[in-house]
């Protein structure tokens, strides 16, 4: 997902900085750590190709094998720096020895699919609602603090109805992620509102331009759920992927409107940021004095200049499992054990927690937020009987 591999990079890039600086001093630590927070918290616009097409053949398509493409499931293949998209069946072929994979294609949507570079990922479906799933579609603005934002709005079968479901897509991701979860919440007569967030391309940035992994983010939903309600929701349901299920939390925790939402759905959601950057940093070598220093850095008044943020970033504020008492919806919460990007730890405990409200289902194979992609009928049926019809 983009978000993972934006992560992935701000961690390497802060293991060199680390690995070149005298950490020995306080000046350098402080540096490194600034660096590191810096890159965490910056959007990140360039999605690099991460595979390479090796032939195509009549049905199917070779790709390099990569700790992605590897995975059972139904993907997506951007072409052409994101200009041409392929959708992409299961696994046909497995070649340990020449470390490539054969793919059925289900179909290309843009761009001609020929050999060169390429990018996998999750969102299997490209376009808009109406183009990609077949949803009567229309282009509506939520108007929020930093002005308007566009939004895909979908109603439900008979009009917009009074039952809305706000959909919230992850850190470096588009409105595009959220596409797999509109038919079957069409379905069951749900009208759905996807907003867009500060940060996201083409709308407008925070005052600093950065991610505040949901601290500040859960103010352009509350906007989206305010325009829901003044369109005649008396019910809403918020769902939530990745940094998408932090920034729901954050709206439940902090908005007068939490009252309105009946139900939350969380896929990959990211429970506690704290496990999230500390993951990261071990993962890459970051020293561990200087992960910890970014995370106070970055919550701290006295940080805020050197991170180049306009408000602190409490990562305290954003532990779920040390704040499960605070929880008052009735959460579905699916997470897979193989989840590279969000470890699946602070999900379980958190469930373990709060049986009384929490659904928990785990997921085994599928990588950061692909559980649709790996068993998509399983997903659909959770969710449905969640919802209600």
């Amino acid at each position: 997902m983009p978000e993972a591999s934006g992560l992935r990079r701000a961690t390497l890039a802060a293991a060199v900085v680390a690995s070149t600086t005298t950490l020995a001093s306080a000046a350098g630590s402080l540096a490194a750590a600034a660096y590191f927070a810096r890159r965490v918290l910056t959007p990140e616009r360039d999605r690099p190709d991460d595979t390479e097409v090796l032939s195509v053949g009549d049905g199917t398509v070779v790709l390099s094998a990569t700790a992605e493409t590897v995975v059972p499931g139904r993907y997506g293949l951007w072409l052409d720096g994101g200009r041409g998209h392929v959708r992409l069946g299961d696994l046909v072929d497995t070649d340990v020895a020449e470390g490539t994979v054969e793919r059925e294609v289900l179909g290309v949507d843009a761009g001609d699919l020929r050999p060169g570079g390429a990018r996998f990922d999750g969102w299997f479906h490209c376009g808009t609602p109406d183009t990609a799933v077949g949803l009567a579609t229309e282009h509506v603005h939520v108007d929020g603090e930093l002005g308007r934002m566009p939004a895909w709005l979908v109603p439900a079968e008979a009009g917009t109805g009074s039952r809305w479901a706000v959909l919230v897509h992850g850190r470096g991701a588009q409105r595009q992620e959220t596409l797999r979860a509109l038919p079957v919440l069409h379905a069951a007569g749900w009208t759905s509102l996807v907003p867009t967030y500060r940060n996201d391309e083409d709308v407008p940035p925070g005052p600093d331009g950065r991610y505040n992994l949901g601290l500040s983010e859960w103010r352009d939903i509350e906007a989206a759920v305010e325009h829901a309600v003044r369109s005649g929701a008396q019910e809403v349901l918020l769902v939530g992927w990745s940094m998408g299920g932090a920034i729901v939390l954050q709206f439940l925790d902090r908005s007068p409107l939490s009252d309105v939402v009946s139900r939350v759905v969380l896929d990959g959601p990211v429970i506690d940021w704290g496990d999230v950057l500390a993951h990261h940093a071990r993962l890459h070598r970051v020293p561990r004095g200087v992960g910890t220093l970014s995370r106070t850095m970055m919550g701290r008044r006295w940080g805020r200049r050197l991170v180049g943020v306009h408000e602190s970033v409490d990562v305290a504020r954003t532990d779920w499992v040390r704040r499960a008492d605070e929880l008052t919806h009735p959460v579905l919460l699916i997470h897979s054990a193989d989840d590279e990007f969000v470890p699946v730890g602070p999900s379980r405990q958190l469930a373990q927690h709060r049986p009384d409200l929490l659904t928990y289902e785990e997921w085994r194979v599928a990588r950061h937020c692909k559980e649709w992609n790996t068993e998509p009928e399983r997903w659909e049926a959770l969710v449905r009987d969640f919802v209600g019809g």
